[in-house]
């Protein structure tokens, strides 16, 4: 990401939830109305003609043949983790915390962590442009989020948490969507070594890219001209893992795999009557830090 701009594919998930709000209540999987203030003048047209059958059936065919697969994929996805967060809260858990919050904005939207304190962790530039989003077009910044930056390939979790006092006794639900794949291995090793420190019963809810993207693009359908694309915007991907390998990962930091799907996966179970193919390389997990038991693989 260049240091003087937001990211630009966190405002295209910001267009994906736009666009999803503007369908018809029956039909659309949730509602973001804070969406649409994330995303530029073009991408605020598109979405307010997108009611419009033509138009939405031409904005559709435009981002499927740019990106095949990407906007049921992220509707999808957005829902799927919606649904995973609800769980882990109905199970306990006691604090959010974010990690690249990018445009999330569940902590407005959804209505069961009104009264959950959501710690949201982002590069500074687009942590900044979000908070002052929320101040100029929404009135004011939640009172349960609070906003903290760091560059998660240049700085360390660990002094972040022990500056604003960062409490890892809570059970806590730990969402990571969209990031692994732009960091290293070691950043993400980190990161998950960090996560690991909170209390018993704690949910970490992360995506990541099949490692077969990186190494054999054309294996995919669009692989190859959308990690060309990444690169221009300066957004490459740098890693990946083999979902047969995710829960021997998750077990060297005490975290047992819950759950595992692919894009067509969660398609499927969301918006089974929307087919569309491509972005199956993209990967949605759940796992649960539990002390009491032995993982084997």
């Amino acid at each position: 990401m260049k240091a003087s701009k937001t990211s630009r594919t966190a405002q295209y998930m910001a267009f994906f939830r736009a666009l999803e709000t503007k369908r018809y209540e029956n039909e659309r999987l949730f509602s973001d109305p804070y969406a649409i203030h994330f995303i530029d003048s073009k991408l605020r047209l598109a979405v307010n003609l997108s009611p419009y059958p033509f138009f939405r059936k031409y904005i559709g065919d435009i981002i499927n043949k740019k990106i095949p697969g990407a906007l049921s994929s992220g509707i999808a996805r957005t829902k799927y983790i919606d649904n995973l967060l609800e769980n882990a809260i109905s199970k306990g858990v006691e604090q959010v915390i974010i990690l690249g919050a990018g445009f999330d904005t569940r902590a407005v939207r959804l209505g069961f962590l009104k009264s959950i304190p959501v710690i949201e962790i982002d590069h500074p530039n687009t942590s900044n442009f979000k908070a002052e989003i929320y101040k100029k077009r929404i009135g004011k910044i939640p009172e349960n989020v609070t906003f903290l930056q760091i560059d998660f390939n240049k700085e360390d979790l660990n002094q972040l948490a022990t500056k604003h006092h960062l409490d890892f006794s809570k059970p806590t639900a730990v969402i990571w969507e969209g990031v692994t794949n732009y960091l290293t291995e070691e950043a993400v090793k980190s990161t998950f070594s960090f996560i690991s420190k909170f209390a018993n019963n704690s949910h970490i809810i992360f995506t990541y890219v099949h490692k077969d993207i990186l190494q054999n693009p054309d294996s995919f359908i669009g692989g190859k001209k959308l990690l060309e694309d990444l690169e221009n915007i300066e957004e490459h991907w740098t890693f990946g893992l083999l979902p047969e390998d995710v829960p021997s990962f998750l077990n060297q930091f005490d975290i047992k795999l819950s759950e595992d799907l692919g894009a067509d996966e969660y398609r499927e179970r969301f918006l089974p009557d929307r087919s569309e193919k491509g972005y199956e390389f993209y990967r949605t997990a759940i796992g649960v830090k539990d002390l009491g038991h032995s993982f084997a693989i």
